[in-house]
């Protein structure tokens, strides 16, 4: 299950996205998290059209990490249901591949 996925997240604010990211990383369950600016998302909450302002976090890693990424986003984060979607890769360069493998492993 090492296969490479892109996990899309949101939060609040840039301050709760930087957190969220460098937690990621410190504790190696991602190999790279990109923030990207305010985005503006319409969605359905408690079936009501709701339009937020939200900062955007791609997080790298792999398949067998996805469980302890959510578990520890779902933990910091200040949504009661927090996206968290995975995607799969469906093509990776393979140096690009070995250093996400190398900076997710736990013992590295």
């Amino acid at each position: 299950m090492n296969e490479a996925i892109v996990v899309f997240m949101t939060a609040a604010d840039a301050d709760e996205a930087r957190r969220i990211a460098g937690r990621l990383i410190e504790t190696h369950l991602a190999a790279c998290v990109q923030i990207l600016p305010e985005t503006e998302s319409v969605y359905r909450w408690k079936n009501e059209v709701q339009r937020e302002k939200e900062v955007l976090l791609l997080a790298k890693t792999t398949a067998d990490r996805f469980d302890d990424l959510e578990k520890e986003v779902r933990g910091m984060h200040s949504y009661e249901t927090p996206e968290i979607l995975a995607v799969p890769v469906k093509g990776i360069s393979e140096p690009y591949r070995l250093w996400l493998l190398d900076a997710v492993d736990k013992d590295s």
